[in-house]
């Protein structure tokens, strides 16, 4: 048993990022300043987009790229039921619904046979989840939305640098959406960026994550001008110049971020793959995922314990295990406010019941995951009927 818990995701920050980030504290801007549009460009070229906007979170690009759909009451937007909640909210924060659609069961992403199946009039935007860091089958849901003049906002906070039939996540939909929280793969602190080919898009990103305000305080600087006009009902979403700092110094080590995540992966694949308990994450033949999570799911037919008592003893192993996602419709926000009762959903909501997601990130050891591999296999080995 190790001595000190290993989490589930941690961000990994050297030397050179804290050097890019008191380099910004000593300088003029702290915000709305130059480290800001240095930080987008240089995104946008790294997954192949055009554009690439900030927000000070993955959820309020989420809102922002649910803004720039132009998604408002009495429109409905569908996506998967296994996603972190953000994923709906964004919609109802419109004043939209989110209409659930069930998961393929391999991949426990949206399957577009049932995205078609809860299409409707007022049907605007599909949002598949890259769930886990595969990317979704984005082909398929092009092509639906094209049929019906829905707009695509792939939420890829999972999946920074996952490849998608040799496209990387962001250069593929109408909007894709990421997140640099601590335990992805790019960490800024809090923050989030959505990346268009759009440049109308584009252009009301900007103006949503400053107020509705047409202008921002450095072009005004710059121009010698005071005067700016707020156009349209905004937030404060901006990221800082801090953050974007961080961001920049970490995305020169994004290659070998994912290297190491995709390496641990594979050490896990085969670790596990002949593990009667244990069905380990499934992966198509035309993608390569970023594994921002490796959730296993339990065979538990096949052990005579339920997924709690598994989580527990993993944790008793020192191995800090957690379980994404309950699904959305579950939680009694959207219980009560939607009339969910659950089974509405079947396949979302049996991967839960098996679900456990295991340390992921690339600054683990050879030692952390040898680790993992250990108490799975004893777990595991222990519960087996």
């Amino acid at each position: 048993m190790r001595n000190t818990l290993l989490p589930y995701g941690r961000q990994s920050i050297g030397e050179d990022d804290i050097q890019s980030v008191v380099d910004v504290l000593r300088s003029d801007w702290l915000t709305t300043g130059p480290k800001v549009g240095e930080f987008e460009e240089a995104f946008a070229a790294w997954v192949g987009a055009k554009y690439a906007v900030s927000f000070s979170s993955g959820t309020a690009a989420l809102h922002g790229a649910v803004f720039a759909a132009g998604l408002k009451p009495g429109d409905e937007a569908i996506t998967s039921p296994l996603t972190f909640a953000a994923t709906a909210n964004c919609v109802l924060y419109q004043g939209a619904t989110p209409v659930f659609a069930d998961v393929s069961a391999d991949t426990l992403n949206l399957d577009p046979e049932k995205v078609a199946a809860r299409i409707t009039p007022r049907t605007r935007a599909v949002l598949p989840v890259d769930y886990a860091g595969h990317p979704a089958d984005l082909d398929a849901i092009l092509e639906l939305a094209a049929r019906h003049g829905m707009v695509v906002i792939e939420d890829a906070c999972h999946a920074l640098g996952a490849e998608y039939r040799g496209r990387r996540t962001g250069s593929i939909a109408d909007m894709t959406v990421f997140s640099f929280h601590p335990v992805k793969h790019l960490a800024t602190g809090e923050g989030g960026m959505v990346t268009t080919d759009r440049a109308d898009c584009a252009e009301a990103l900007r103006r949503f994550r400053n107020h509705g305000i047409s202008s921002d305080a450095r072009q005004r600087q710059t121009d010698g001008q005071w005067r700016y006009e707020m156009v349209l009902l905004g937030f404060n979403y901006r990221l800082t110049d801090i953050a974007c700092a961080l961001g920049l110094s970490q995305l020169k080590k994004l290659d070998a971020n994912l290297s190491r995540r995709r390496q641990i992966a594979a050490r896990y694949a085969a670790a596990f793959r002949d593990l009667a308990g244990v069905m380990p994450p499934a992966v198509r033949p035309d993608v390569n995922p970023a594994w921002h999570l490796y959730p296993i799911r339990l065979n538990l037919e096949e052990l005579s314990a339920d997924r709690a008592q598994v989580f527990r003893a993993l944790r008793a192993e020192n191995i800090g295990v957690n379980v994404h996602y309950i699904p959305v419709h579950r939680h009694p926000y959207y219980r009560d406010r939607f009339g969910y009762r659950g089974g509405e959903y079947p396949i979302a909501e049996d991967a839960y019941e098996r679900l456990i997601s295991l340390p992921m990130f690339h600054g683990m050891t050879d030692e952390d995951v040898g680790d993992v591999v250990r108490a799975v296999c004893k777990v595991i080995g222990h519960y087996a009927r």
